[in-house]
């Protein structure tokens, strides 16, 4: 086994069985290669694995995998987040754009992983800051995206936006979406966002539902920073989501200030990842319509 990788988290929804079943076997395999097992959740003494903190996860822990879908890896990687911890994934949700794993193909990849057959990519990571009227500042990261949305129904928003200090457009309609590459596959491409090479360092703005056809996504060099301000409107109100986690409430007289951090995520692959080939699984490409229903 990989010296490097000696202490191992795992991570997920143990109250699904389709998640407990591959992450018990995968403790047992790991626990007698050798490796310290460890988990923030306590699943009883006959569990292979040694309870921490949640909090002391990305201190302690060479290697996290996640288990379930990408809202489980999102959720690993707010642990390591800050601290350069690698981060594995292995599908057991529906699209998993992320967690690119298969079940089945699980303990061979982890032994190839802990042999050293591996390769780690470096993903994007958003800064978002808001700064209240009083001066308050709230601060998050995000691996996939920052969303700015409308809390009522029947109310539209009116957001105006500047990138690296140059005003670019005020947006009417439900909210934007501040994307990295790794979220250019989530809700950002349900609502017309384009698809970015993860290794890139861009940043994507889509609008959501926009009022004006010709509001249309923007990508930007990850360097600038995008400052959004809610115009005042009768009876709006905008919430702040972060990576699917509510965070605030934006106000007129707030600033949203969106940037890029200093801090990575780095996911692990197993040997034969290829980007483009889990597109082409998840998203159906090159299949004859005709085939459907055969």
């Amino acid at each position: 086994m990989s010296s490097e990788f000696s202490t191992i988290a795992l991570v997920g929804r143990f109250d699904d069985k389709r998640v407990a079943d591959p992450m018990t076997a995968l403790a047992h395999h790991l626990a007698k290669a050798g490796a310290d097992v460890i988990i923030s959740e306590n699943l009883g003494a006959g569990f292979p694995a040694r309870l921490v903190d949640r909090d002391d996860v990305g201190e302690q822990a060479d290697l996290v995998v996640a288990v379930g879908g990408d809202g489980t890896l999102l959720y690993a990687a707010e642990l390591v987040m800050t601290a350069n911890i690698p981060l594995l994934g292995v599908n057991r949700g529906r699209l998993g754009f992320l967690s690119d794993i298969s079940p089945t193909e699980m303990l061979n990849s982890v032994d190839e992983i802990l042999s050293g057959n591996y390769t780690l990519e470096s993903r994007l990571v958003l800064k978002s800051q808001l700064r209240s009227a009083d001066g308050n500042v709230t601060t998050a990261l995000a691996l996939n995206d920052v969303v700015l949305q409308r809390r009522d129904t029947g109310r539209m928003l009116d957001v105006q936006t500047r990138i690296g200090g140059r005003y670019v457009n005020t947006h009417s309609g439900d909210g934007l979406i501040v994307s990295t590459p790794t979220g250019s596959t989530a809700y950002a491409l349900s609502c017309g966002g384009p698809i970015i090479e993860p290794i890139l360092d861009a940043v994507v703005v889509v609008p959501i539902c926009p009022h004006t056809l010709s509001d249309r996504p923007l990508v930007v060099p990850s360097t600038q920073d995008i400052e959004i301000v809610l115009l005042p409107r009768e009876g709006t109100n905008a919430a702040i989501t972060v990576d699917g986690r509510p965070t605030c409430d934006l106000l007129p007289d707030d600033t949203l200030t969106i940037g890029e951090s200093e801090h990575r995520v780095l996911l692990v692959h197993p040997p034969g990842y290829d980007f483009y080939d889990i597109l082409r699984s998840k998203l159906h490409w090159g299949r004859d319509s005709r085939d459907r229903g055969s």
